[in-house]
């Protein structure tokens, strides 16, 4: 028997040999690596369908209160899911449950924020007023969307020492600059500042936040994979 043939015989006794528990967290796992592409992918190919809208001055959230909104919403609800389904699987092979309870919130926020439509602004939808005050739901769409962000923010930190202490330096050094970036970005969203100077800034960090996510995947699966 060749060396390839024995080579490949212990990677299929090697899967073999994975429990059904570790299938299931492997697969769960497999959900912080998609959940970002299909959110990216959804909202900027929304973006840039829709008449009126900027991606430089308008935030993905506001496409739920435009033409089909409810596509939005749904890639609001779905993502969310991913990301709680992503959080559970990390809790079972254990690298902090503070960031799992972090990442958790994270997704009930999407969520939420599915569910909360955000309010018209900046000429967006096209020929709907901004409301003089804002509604319950464009209220409830920022507080949750708020408290996910920061829940994201301080799993970042969080996992950056765990990682740190398990000798994954490269990573925790990622996790605390991701962390960093991304928490800049969000104060400057949230001062009510508008513009490209803030808007794509935030753009920016959103999508180094999906891909750092993926990667804190990618690092779990291969701790279960290795363990197996």
């Amino acid at each position: 028997m060749s060396a390839t043939t024995l080579a490949s015989a212990a990677r299929t006794d090697a899967a073999c040999d994975t429990t059904p528990a570790q299938r299931v967290t492997r697969s769960l796992l497999g959900y912080g690596v998609i959940a970002g592409p299909i959110y990216l992918t959804t909202s900027v190919i929304q973006a840039l369908a829709h008449d009126g809208f900027d991606l430089s001055r308008h935030a993905w959230s506001q496409l739920a209160a435009g033409p089909q909104g409810w596509i939005q919403m749904a890639n609001l609800i779905l993502t969310g899911a991913m990301v709680i389904a992503f959080a559970v699987g990390l809790r079972r092979c254990g690298p902090s449950r503070w960031a799992t309870r972090l990442i958790t919130t994270f997704g009930l926020g999407m969520v939420a924020a599915g569910l909360l439509v955000a309010d018209p602004g900046l000429g967006y939808p096209v020929g709907v007023a901004t409301p003089a005050t804002p509604t319950w739901h464009g209220i409830g769409h920022f507080v949750t969307s708020g408290i996910g962000f920061a829940a994201l923010i301080i799993a970042t930190f969080v996992l950056a020492r765990s990682f740190a202490r398990s000798g994954a330096r490269r990573l925790a050094w990622w996790s605390r600059i991701t962390g960093i970036g991304f928490t800049v970005a969000f104060v400057g969203v949230s001062s009510g500042a508008t513009g490209p100077a803030v808007i794509l800034p935030f753009v920016a960090a959103v999508v180094a936040v999906w891909v750092w996510l993926a990667a804190v995947a990618v690092h779990a699966y291969r701790s279960v994979t290795n363990n197996a």
